[in-house]
């Protein structure tokens, strides 16, 4: 016969009145939080977030300028590559080609077609400094907002310098008042020897004016290109990296800027938060 379990005190196996009811009222109730603890927690969360989160801002904004001098870098890069391939001149030629419907550009190369039928394609390639080859992401700065140079091409935000290093002169050759396709040259940019301070001349920068991006670094008192350019302005630098710029040099170095000249900056004619790197030419000019 099976032996029936007996609670202690109970020799006849029976559980003693209120057993049940004795051993919920002995059962610990889990412990609530008071309104006081939940606000205390909500505090030391709101306390932590505002110190987190201007940190990671910090830290995304300088991710974009490294990533942005990096850039610029790598266009000096392709710039001395360009100078040792080109009989040791700065820059190729920004032209446009009519009869061919192809704008060369430094950065981007784009030919249209189907301009007469009303429904143009445009095709763009690496520019004439990059030789065909390169990821078109290096030509956008990453800290860039603004509209771009031209509707279907996404990366937009650097300029060079035309006002001495890679100012030009041509004109459309003409055979019987219809353009060629070539070009006269009258005068070239300028050549890598005759940078007397590489490591203080511009080359490349964070371009950005009024309108949006710029493609054309120009000198705030004109340059070799002076009267050839009336509005200036337009070649102004982007100062939006906390208020710094990225500009890379003839050495092959880039570093940011803050300097800004404040009366230039106070210009009507210059947008917020764009200027020029210095109040005279001296950080543009080949002397």
């Amino acid at each position: 016969m099976k032996a029936l379990h007996r609670l202690p005190g109970d020799p006849g196996g029976r559980r003693p009145r209120g057993h049940h009811r004795a051993s919920r009222r002995l059962t610990p109730r889990p412990a609530a939080f008071t309104l006081i603890e939940v606000l205390v927690v909500v505090a030391i969360i709101a306390a932590l977030a505002a110190v987190l989160v201007p940190a990671l801002t910090r830290s995304r904004e300088a991710a974009r300028q490294t990533a942005c001098l990096s850039n610029l870098h790598q266009m000096t890069v392709a710039a001395t590559a360009y100078v040792h391939a080109y009989r040791g001149r700065y820059m190729p030629y920004a032209w446009t080609d009519n009869a061919r419907g192809i704008n060369y550009g430094w950065d981007i190369t784009v030919q249209t077609a189907g301009a007469t039928t009303g429904f143009p394609s445009r095709t763009i390639r690496p520019g004439l400094l990059w030789m065909g080859r390169t990821l078109p992401e290096i030509n956008r700065c990453p800290a860039y907002r603004g509209p771009d140079n031209y509707v279907d091409y996404a990366y937009s935000g650097y300029n060079y310098n035309t006002s001495y290093v890679g100012w030009c002169l041509w004109r459309p050759e003409l055979i019987r008042f219809r353009p060629t396709g070539r070009i006269i040259v009258e005068a070239n940019p300028a050549l890598a020897d005759r940078i007397r301070r590489p490591a203080a001349c511009a080359l490349f920068g964070d371009g950005q004016y009024a309108d949006g991006a710029n493609k054309f670094m120009r000198a705030p008192l004109g340059g070799r290109d002076r009267g050839y350019f009336a509005d200036f302005h337009a070649g102004t630098q982007g100062y939006r990296h906390r208020g710094a710029t990225g500009v890379a040099f003839c050495d092959g170095h880039a570093e940011a800027r803050k300097w800004r000249d404040e009366y230039l900056a106070g210009n009507p004619y210059v947008a917020a938060g764009t200027g020029f790197l210095s109040a005279d030419n001296s950080l543009y000019d080949l002397d």
